[in-house]
């Protein structure tokens, strides 16, 4: 009977662990990773990285990786992500403000901005992509611009998220007959006009 069970235990585990929800998000933070160095082919060379010297006592600040299973989920399901993973992003957050002492999107305080880097089961040197300042929009530049005194750093920052995102999710690149990239065109007549002269950076 002892030996029915025990095999009926593990047989119920095994059922468990295969309708036990995938985990898409991997959090790092206060000394604590869910990953580690060996998990690259999951979390990407970055990620990886990052978790293994959260383990080892490094200064490295809050953040979560999103695995590469979120790509090959995206591609096998028409272009769509896992219903799971909204949640586990948004707990990622949660956790990154109770750390930081910000929250992602307030327009009273200094709100939370994050840099989303974009990783790979292996090494693709200058093929990654970054953005910087997500969390900036209209409202809370402003309260970036009072909490740190400092408009012009402020819409700076703003003005970086903005050519970011156009640049890495919206495309906005030069086409084959122009010179420069568009945004940088924009500046260029814009600082132009102000000064009324050309100004190198």
């Amino acid at each position: 009977m002892a030996q029915k069970s025990s095999a009926s235990r593990r047989t119920k585990g095994k059922a468990a662990s295969k309708t036990k929800p995938a985990k898409f998000v991997y959090y790092f933070g206060e000394g604590k990773a869910d990953g580690n160095g060996k998990m690259k082919p999951l979390l990407g060379g970055k990620g990886a990285n990052l978790a293994e010297m959260t383990r080892i006592g490094l200064p490295v600040p809050p953040g979560f990786t999103i695995s590469t299973e979120v790509c090959t989920y995206f591609y096998a399901h028409t272009r769509t992500y896992p219903r799971t993973m909204q949640a586990e992003v948004e707990e990622g957050i949660r956790r990154m403000e109770g750390i930081m002492g910000t929250t992602f999107g307030d327009t009273k305080a200094m709100p939370l901005l994050v840099a989303v880097r974009s990783g790979a089961r292996d090494s693709m040197p200058g093929m990654m992509d970054t953005i910087l300042n997500l969390g900036l929009n209209d409202e809370t530049v402003l309260a970036v611009a009072k909490a740190t005194n400092n408009e012009r750093f402020a819409w700076d920052c703003y003005r970086r998220f903005i050519q970011m995102y156009g640049d890495v999710v919206m495309g906005v690149q030069k086409r084959p007959e122009e010179d420069h990239e568009p945004f940088e065109t924009v500046i260029h007549e814009l600082k132009h006009e102000r000064h009324h002269t050309d100004i190198d950076d």
